[in-house]
């Protein structure tokens, strides 16, 4: 008897973390969700997007309560306030948890990995990615419940960057981390700084360019009102935003709210893709109109940066865990013939 009601309190402890019961009987669960995107751009619209989906599929038995702008806990703090519970879930980004353990590098922002959104989400749900990535999210106490990607960065330079040659001596701001060890070897400087100051380092010469964001977002940035060299589509940089919850909380979760969260996650990926893809196509036309010169670089050029940046992974793969996915990009990408085997 001790042990049923033993049984008996823990079920009920679990639908209690997952939410609560409607009269009907239906389940219902509550998640209080943090992302460093304020409502009104373009990827917080993203998000807002998926709320209702997940919402509207689940027949309102999934709520979400959004906090927007980092409004709970800075960006870098979201995974670690989900994990113990002030938070359900977080959307940030890999790439803030690169101090915990290296491995969130390589689901951050891989680095001389793919071409496109697409090839990296092919990689996450084809190629082995989720059931890579899993262990390491789980050693936190997280889900990984999916990812929406923009797709690749360009750079905003004050002299053309049309081949690897060009980095020479290049002093550009760049953001902590692999990257700064993958350009370095190339030849160029980077200069760590913070977002907020690069509009006024390339105003006042400090740097010769700067990795920002994408196409589009840099436009927005005013970057190219400074400088008048660009490149276009991007190579260097395809950072990854993540969907991830307490673990707890999403194990409690019915297993088909489970999967409206997954699969919601599969929509926001592709309509992250084509919208940002829209977006930077009209920014590309808009600069070329204005004068800056946009530099597509050649094939042969593009395999010289992959090749540095993947030569520099192994010196980030240094737990079981980035090594278990640094084996597996790396068996993707020479499947897609991205990497010579």
């Amino acid at each position: 008897m001790k042990l049923l009601k033993k049984a008996v309190c823990a079920a009920v402890a679990a639908t209690l973390a997952a939410g609560t019961a409607m009269a009907d009987g239906h389940a219902t669960t509550k998640l209080r969700i943090q992302t460093h995107y304020a409502p009104e751009t373009v990827s917080g619209k993203l998000a807002q997007g998926y709320i209702d989906n997940v919402q509207d599929m689940s027949n309102g038995e999934i709520a979400i309560e959004m906090f927007w702008s980092s409004s709970v806990v800075k960006s870098v703090e979201g995974f670690d306030a989900a994990a113990s519970g002030i938070l359900d879930c977080e959307m940030h980004g890999g790439g803030y948890q690169t101090g915990k353990n290296p491995a969130f590098q390589f689901v951050g922002d891989i680095m001389g990995g793919y071409d496109t959104p697409y090839q990296q989400l092919s990689w996450l749900y084809y190629g082995g990615g989720l059931e890579a990535a899993a262990p390491l999210y789980n050693k936190y106490g997280m889900e990984l419940i999916g990812w929406w990607i923009y797709g690749q960065e360009s750079f905003a330079s004050s002299k053309p960057i049309e081949k690897v040659a060009d980095f020479k001596d290049w002093k550009f701001r760049s953001p902590p981390g692999m990257e700064t060890k993958i350009f370095e070897k190339l030849g160029a400087s980077p200069i760590v700084m913070d977002f907020t100051e690069i509009f006024t380092a390339l105003e006042t010469g400090i740097i010769d360019g700067a990795d920002a964001s994408g196409l589009a977002n840099n436009v927005g940035l005013g970057l190219y009102d400074i400088v008048n060299y660009a490149n276009f589509p991007g190579f260097h940089s395809m950072p990854s935003d993540h969907l991830t919850c307490n673990k707890e909380v999403f194990d409690a979760m019915p297993a088909h709210h489970q999967k409206i969260m997954k699969v919601g996650m599969e929509s926001l990926a592709l309509r992250t893709a084509l919208t940002f893809e829209k977006a930077n196509a009209e920014a590309a036309a808009s600069l070329r109109e204005k004068g800056v010169v946009l530099s597509q670089w050649a094939p042969e050029e593009l395999a010289k940066f992959r090749a540095a940046a993947q030569a520099t992974w192994p010196e980030f793969a240094t737990t079981p865990e980035a090594k278990a996915l640094v084996e597996s990009h790396m068996a993707y990408l020479t499947q897609l013939g991205l990497v010579s085997e």
